[in-house]
């Protein structure tokens, strides 16, 4: 029995001394000079946190918050206005530790920054800095505070947790980076195919006599969202009207989402367009007579429908493909684009261009 409780103590003194000699080892630490602002922890909060985070790493000995302000009040200093490289390395002489740990956390707009370094006071360097900009989410400051020092101490952290909290730079939007070209349009277009051919025919037979090329004016705007480098992404509007020249009046509405590449003006967008088209229904006898109805009481014959002038206005939906570049001259900006909107019964290409001058845009608030 008693060779077995010698066993124990024995084991308990050899396991114990390794830990007891690799504690003895461990550099001191004091953490002083922390310069808390815009923030809702102070000076000593904020100290205190920090001194927490570093005593989980078990990577220095942590010096006493109450040994540090008996020994500094005993010697004239005060424990709250303690800034300064030359001070702290004095203040860590006196001390008699390895290292300080100091730094400020400051609110700044949208951030929370934290600027921490490590002096080291035998040398009287700074050994290390970091600086860590985090989105202002004071709840989650004590888990900044632990990123921070992590850093600064080498420790691996988790990185889906600085992604949630790191604040990513935002892209610059200047008028090197963006375009806006807001402004009046106006081209041509030709449509091609069974709706072209009601397009030109005569008023006697049902059509709007139009000529088979097209007028086309209206006015672009543009929203942008998206601006990274030379890249521009927007949401483009574009309310037109055409046919005037023939003397019909024919709107639409194109709603694309473009890309621009600003430096050399290149531009590609696609989306929906909307036109006010009317149409009539009816059937075609096997002479390829129309005869306009809502009904068919013969069954060998189709019900169908086609452009008519005197016919019901529909809202008629399709797809825009645009291509385009800008031409600048000086603060001129000279947009010039190729179309295609692909339907089933028919197709229609068109050229269009427009000219905007660059404007600064100046917020008031």
């Amino acid at each position: 029995m008693k060779k077995t409780i010698y066993f124990y103590i024995l084991a308990v003194i050899l396991t114990s001394f390794p830990i007891t000699l690799l504690s003895q080892n461990k550099e001191s630490i004091a953490i002083i000079g922390i310069d808390a602002k815009g923030i809702m922890f102070d000076n000593a909060s904020m100290e205190n946190l920090l001194r927490l985070e570093v005593e989980k790493t078990n990577k220095y000995e942590v010096f006493d918050k109450y040994d540090v302000n008996n020994i500094l009040k005993a010697n004239g200093f005060d424990p709250l206005d303690c800034f300064g490289k030359t001070k702290l390395i004095e203040i860590g002489n006196l001390l008699k530790v390895n290292k300080i740990l100091t730094g400020n956390i400051d609110k700044f707009g949208e951030k929370i920054i934290f600027a921490l370094r490590i002096i080291d006071v035998k040398n009287q360097t700074i050994e290390n800095t970091n600086v860590m900009e985090y989105l202002d989410l004071e709840r989650e400051i004590q888990t900044m505070a632990r990123i921070s020092v992590n850093n600064m101490l080498g420790i691996a952290n988790d990185a889906l947790l600085v992604d949630l909290l790191i604040n990513y730079e935002q892209m610059i939007s200047s008028p090197k980076t963006t375009v806006k070209l807001n402004g009046p349009r106006m081209g041509a277009s030709m449509i091609y195919g069974a709706e072209s051919e009601r397009l030109r025919a005569p008023e006697s037979e049902g059509g709007f006599d139009m000529y088979p090329i097209t007028s086309i004016f209206g006015f672009q705007y543009e929203r942008q969202y998206l601006s990274s480098g030379d890249f521009q992404a927007l949401i483009e509007f574009v309310p037109a009207l055409s046919g005037l020249e023939s003397g019909n009046f024919i709107p639409s509405l194109s709603l694309m989402n473009g890309f621009r590449f600003n430096k050399k003006g290149w531009e590609i967008g696609l989306g929906p367009i909307f036109r006010g088209v009317k149409y009539s229904k009816g059937y075609y006898t096997e002479n390829q007579v129309w005869i306009k109805t809502d009904t068919i009481i013969d069954p060998n014959f189709a019900l169908t429908r086609r452009i008519e002038r005197d016919g019901k206005l529909e809202l008629s939906t399709g797809l825009i493909i645009a291509f385009g570049k800008t031409f600048k001259s000086g603060y001129l900006n000279i947009p010039v684009n190729i179309y295609f909107v692909p339907k089933k019964d028919s197709n229609t290409v068109g050229l269009i261009f427009g000219f905007n001058i660059a404007k600064r845009s100046i917020k008031r608030y």
